[in-house]
Protein backbone atom coordinates (compact mmCIF):
# COMPACT_ATOMS: atom_id res chain seq x y z
CA UNK A 1 0.00 0.00 0.00
CA UNK A 2 1.47 3.27 -1.13
CA UNK A 3 0.51 6.33 0.90
CA UNK A 4 -2.00 8.41 -1.07
CA UNK A 5 -3.56 10.66 1.61
CA UNK A 6 -1.82 13.98 2.32
CA UNK A 7 -1.60 15.99 5.55
CA UNK A 8 -4.52 18.35 4.92
CA UNK A 9 -6.68 15.51 3.65
CA UNK A 10 -5.75 13.45 6.71
CA UNK A 11 -6.64 16.27 9.12
CA UNK A 12 -10.01 16.78 7.43
CA UNK A 13 -10.72 13.06 7.67
CA UNK A 14 -10.00 13.12 11.41
CA UNK A 15 -12.37 16.07 11.92
CA UNK A 16 -15.11 14.42 9.88
CA UNK A 17 -14.61 11.13 11.71
CA UNK A 18 -14.89 12.79 15.12
CA UNK A 19 -18.02 14.65 14.03
CA UNK A 20 -19.66 11.44 12.81
CA UNK A 21 -18.60 9.44 15.86
CA UNK A 22 -20.08 12.13 18.12
CA UNK A 23 -23.50 11.14 16.73
CA UNK A 24 -23.24 8.02 18.90
CA UNK A 25 -23.53 10.26 21.95
CA UNK A 26 -25.70 13.07 20.63
CA UNK A 27 -28.52 11.18 18.90
CA UNK A 28 -31.07 8.87 20.44
CA UNK A 29 -32.62 5.66 19.18
CA UNK A 30 -31.46 3.73 16.16
CA UNK A 31 -30.29 6.86 14.31
CA UNK A 32 -27.29 7.12 16.61
CA UNK A 33 -25.71 4.06 14.99
CA UNK A 34 -25.16 6.10 11.82
CA UNK A 35 -22.22 7.57 13.71
CA UNK A 36 -20.32 4.33 13.12
CA UNK A 37 -19.80 5.52 9.55
CA UNK A 38 -17.12 7.71 11.14
CA UNK A 39 -14.90 4.65 11.45
CA UNK A 40 -14.26 4.73 7.69
CA UNK A 41 -12.59 8.18 7.54
CA UNK A 42 -10.84 7.46 10.84
CA UNK A 43 -9.32 4.28 9.43
CA UNK A 44 -8.27 5.86 6.14
CA UNK A 45 -6.72 8.81 7.96
CA UNK A 46 -4.82 6.54 10.32
CA UNK A 47 -3.51 4.28 7.55
CA UNK A 48 -2.86 7.24 5.18
CA UNK A 49 -4.31 5.08 2.43
CA UNK A 50 -7.70 5.31 0.75
CA UNK A 51 -8.86 2.46 -1.50
CA UNK A 52 -11.09 4.80 -3.54
CA UNK A 53 -8.13 7.08 -4.23
CA UNK A 54 -6.27 4.06 -5.59
CA UNK A 55 -9.15 3.15 -7.91
CA UNK A 56 -9.51 6.70 -9.26
CA UNK A 57 -5.76 7.44 -9.37
CA UNK A 58 -5.90 10.30 -6.87
CA UNK A 59 -2.90 11.12 -4.70
CA UNK A 60 -3.01 14.07 -2.29
CA UNK A 61 0.21 13.06 -0.51
CA UNK A 62 3.55 14.54 -1.42
CA UNK A 63 6.08 12.09 -2.77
Amino acid sequence: MVTNVGSLDRALRFVIALALLSLLVLLEGNARWLGLIGLVPLTTATLRWCPLYTIFGINTGAR
